[in-house]
């Protein structure tokens, strides 16, 4: 299927032309700034279906609005209807199409030159109504706030916020994405506007305040809760402006003659990972928790794990090495030791339900 893209070079094209190169079904044309209008009519010709991402947002003379947005697509439609293609067009507009502004003006009158064509040649045409797009490879001071405070906050440059309670609508590129090619393999008929969906809603001050968080982040080593929705998809962005020499950080580690302790990543409600290491013959622990639990892996070497129960005095061990993966828990109300037992580094990793804090540690010296 060959899939002819108008504005491939933009934030919207690029993730899409991505996209559809995951597939082996689709083959695919462009047409872009650079491009003659003369290629047009041919690579229209040869097309199955047309995504026209093509448009302008902040030109420097008004006129382009029209040039760009309304002209471009009435021609569009023009060699469509004239080399009698019935094939389906995905238009990406704008919610700004009900707004009397240049830009929502010129993407109106772009709406209803395909939905003419959509009559006359009964094909299919998809307009997606979009708000603001998020999203990796989007473009600071140009595509969104979400863009402008991304690169900023990750390059440690100043924002400037006008209206901090100004409520933003947003969508995340890759729902867009998969609405686009959603409608590409259903071709249903959608003469209407259709919307992408999740529409995230957020205000000015809130998006700078969690992407401040996210820098903040590998400094506290709390990390946001960015394993879905709104979050997600803004770490997602943020981390995408961060350049080749951001891509590492240090964390902060203790060394004392048993080994190296760090910690690596915080929660805000599920605690933290860590990692430690231990000499041959050094035995770590010896206290127990009345809340906290932890969970250990060896990663390299071998341990012996020993426990007794503060009531009972009931004791057994456990051993376990790099070479049988699995995890120890240590319990609520048990006395618990971790020794080396192997004749090279131990290497183990640590999960602990809570964050550690020196106020309240719930670690009480006991020997097992």
């Amino acid at each position: 299927m060959q899939i002819l893209i108008t504005g491939s070079q933009g934030f919207i094209g690029q993730n899409l032309v991505i996209e559809l190169l995951k597939y082996q079904s689709y083959e695919i044309d462009t047409f872009d700034r650079d491009d003659d209008i003369s290629v047009l009519e041919n690579k229209i010709s040869k097309a199955d279906a047309i995504f026209h991402l093509a448009g302008e947002n902040r030109p420097k003379d008004d006129d382009a609005f029209d040039l760009t947005n309304y002209k471009l697509t009435k021609r569009i439609c023009d060699l469509t209807e004239i080399l009698q293609r019935n094939i389906p067009i995905i238009f990406s507009s704008s919610t700004q199409a009900t707004q009397e502004n240049p830009y929502g003006k010129s993407k109106l009158a772009a709406e209803k030159a395909l939905i003419k064509l959509s009559k006359q040649m009964k094909c299919q045409v998809t307009i997606f109504r979009l708000p603001g797009v998020f999203g990796k490879w989007s473009k600071p001071n140009y595509n969104s706030v979400v863009a402008t405070f991304c690169f900023n906050i990750a390059n440690q440059l100043p924002i400037q916020i006008n209206e901090p309670n100004k409520l933003l609508s947003l969508v995340y590129i890759d729902d867009v994405i998969r609405s686009f090619i959603d409608i590409l393999d259903n071709q249903g008929s959608k003469e209407k506007c259709n919307v992408v969906e999740p529409i995230y809603s957020i205000t000015v001050q809130e998006l700078a305040n969690q992407i401040q968080c996210f820098r903040e982040s590998r400094k506290t080593l709390i990390t946001e809760r960015v394993g879905k929705s709104l979050t997600r998809a803004l770490y997602a962005t943020y981390l995408s402006f961060l350049e080749p020499s951001q891509f590492t950080y240090e964390i902060p580690y203790f060394p004392d003659e048993r080994g190296v302790f760090a910690e690596v990543l915080k929660t805000y409600d599920s605690g933290q990972f860590s990692f430690f290491t231990t000499l041959p013959g050094i035995t770590r622990g010896q206290h127990f928790h009345d809340s906290k639990s932890e969970k250990f892996i060896i990663i390299r070497g071998k341990a012996r794990f020993r426990f007794r129960h503060l009531i009972t005095n009931e004791r057994f061990e456990i051993l376990t090495s790099s070479d049988k993966l699995e995890i120890v828990e240590t319990i609520p109300g048990w006395v618990h030791d971790i020794t080396n037992i192997g004749e090279n580094e131990m290497i183990a990793m640590l999960w602990a339900n809570e964050i550690f804090d020196p106020n309240q540690p719930d670690t009480i010296s006991s020997e097992v």
